[in-house]
């Protein structure tokens, strides 16, 4: 297992061992002793245990994001895709985070095998590259609806730059709660209320 850091320190790709003859092939997936102990060697804190798996499969230019949840159901995830492609992206908001309001994306397909390990405090999304790519994620909490969330895919203030030429026509296809998701200032003034004293990390 090679865990390496991303542009925002806290988010990490995970790839793991692939070992391969005339049969095929086999990785291991998720070995938690090794995980914890990658992340120990950066300098990163282990995460709670994870608690639930999800499964989604979308088609080419599907979008789905920027989701998270409020505390006291934060969700930090690992995530990988094993049948087609996407770019997933992660969004710091963590108020007070040198890295605040700022974005990375990696490219997971079931060809590179990549993971991304994203912490709580983040916001979460990605676009499907293939039609019937299948995301599968672990998250260190329950899916809590009165604590969910979600950011604008498009919010300016954020500025991702999806790949989206040649999906769909350039247009993503969106859920309506997504569709109508707010900014991150109009995030952080809801959190004021919601949320008064939310730490380490808030929008």
């Amino acid at each position: 297992m090679k865990l390496t850091q991303t542009r925002i320190p806290d988010v990490v790709i995970v790839e793991p061992a692939v070992f391969a003859d005339e049969r095929g092939w086999f990785m291991e997936t998720f070995n938690e002793p090794r995980f914890h102990a990658g992340l120990r060697e950066l300098g990163l804190p282990t995460p709670r245990a994870f608690v639930q798996d999800n499964h989604s499969c979308s088609k080419a230019g599907v979008l789905r994001g920027l989701h998270y949840q409020l505390p006291p159901n934060p969700q930090g995830k690992l995530v990988r895709v094993t049948q087609g492609a996407a770019y997933d992206v992660a969004v710091d908001i963590r108020v007070g985070s040198p890295t605040f309001g700022q974005w990375v994306g990696v490219e997971l397909s079931a060809e590179n095998r990549r993971q991304l390990w994203i912490p709580e405090g983040f916001a979460h999304g990605f676009l499907s590259l293939a039609d019937d790519t299948h995301f599968l994620y672990k998250t260190t909490d329950v899916y809590a609806r009165d604590c969910e969330r979600s950011l604008h895919w498009q919010d300016p203030a954020i500025g991702i730059d999806w790949p989206l030429a040649g999906l769909n026509g350039g247009v993503a296809i969106v859920a309506p709660k997504d569709a109508q998701a707010v900014t991150l200032a109009q995030a952080r003034e809801r959190a004021a209320t919601e949320l008064p004293v939310w730490a380490p990390f808030a929008v």
